[in-house]
């Protein structure tokens, strides 16, 4: 499933949802296709594909939450395993993605502490011991076949690679990060549609307020 089937889906069945719901999955669906458009550019691809899938789950919190952005993966997935009757995210973790994802699991350039030990903001010892908890967590998850968490630790390593290249931490078509950005490229490329499918499926459930809303202007 990909952007044109996703937005036939949108434009039959947007008159029946709620605003917020409508909007979130348009502009959504607006950066999947500019993803979609932009082969050969993997980071270019990344940053399209992180933007959509913030697009479909960010909702406005209070300012105090704000710094606690990826502790609301969990919440945001567990709704989407819930609805999700087909096993749609299931299927794609645990039959098309289990092995990358190990991978992603074991790599310390997406571990954010790692990078704070770097920086001195944390001494080398806890990094690793965090690491290491980090990844019995996720084995235990694995173990579990525990979709949900699998799905919330790696959107927080995602994250981490997210702030690299957006603020500035990684060169342009930089050899240094390929491995990890093909792994959280091609995941994004599947989980992302699916989600946004899951929402229209579900116009029912509450989504919340869109962090910025649509302002026509006076």
């Amino acid at each position: 499933m990909a952007y044109r089937e996703l937005k036939q889906k949108h434009r039959a069945l947007r008159e029946v949802f709620h605003t917020n719901l409508s909007l979130r999955t348009h502009r959504a669906l607006s950066w999947l296709d500019r993803a979609e458009q932009s082969a050969g550019d993997l980071d270019a691809q990344f940053i399209f594909l992180w933007i959509a899938f913030n697009a479909a789950y960010a909702t406005d919190i209070d300012e105090q939450y704000r710094s606690t952005e990826k502790g609301m993966f969990e919440s945001f997935f567990k709704k989407l395993v819930d609805l999700d009757s087909e096993d749609r995210l299931y299927h794609l973790v645990w039959a098309e993605f289990s092995s990358s994802i190990r991978v992603l699991l074991d790599n310390q350039y997406i571990f954010q502490p790692f990078w704070d030990s770097h920086n001195g903001k944390v001494p080398e010892d806890e990094w690793k011991q965090r690491f290491q908890l980090s990844k019995r967590k996720a084995a235990n998850a694995l173990g579990n076949r525990d979709t949900v968490q699998v799905l919330s630790v790696v959107f927080r390593r995602i994250y981490t690679l997210r702030n690299q290249i957006i603020h500035g931490g990684s060169t342009w078509s930089s050899q240094a990060n390929r491995s990890q950005l093909n792994d959280c490229t091609a995941l994004l490329f599947k989980v992302i549609p699916v989600l946004i499918d899951l929402m229209m499926d579900h116009p029912e459930q509450l989504w919340g307020d869109a962090f910025y809303p649509f302002l026509a202007d006076d």
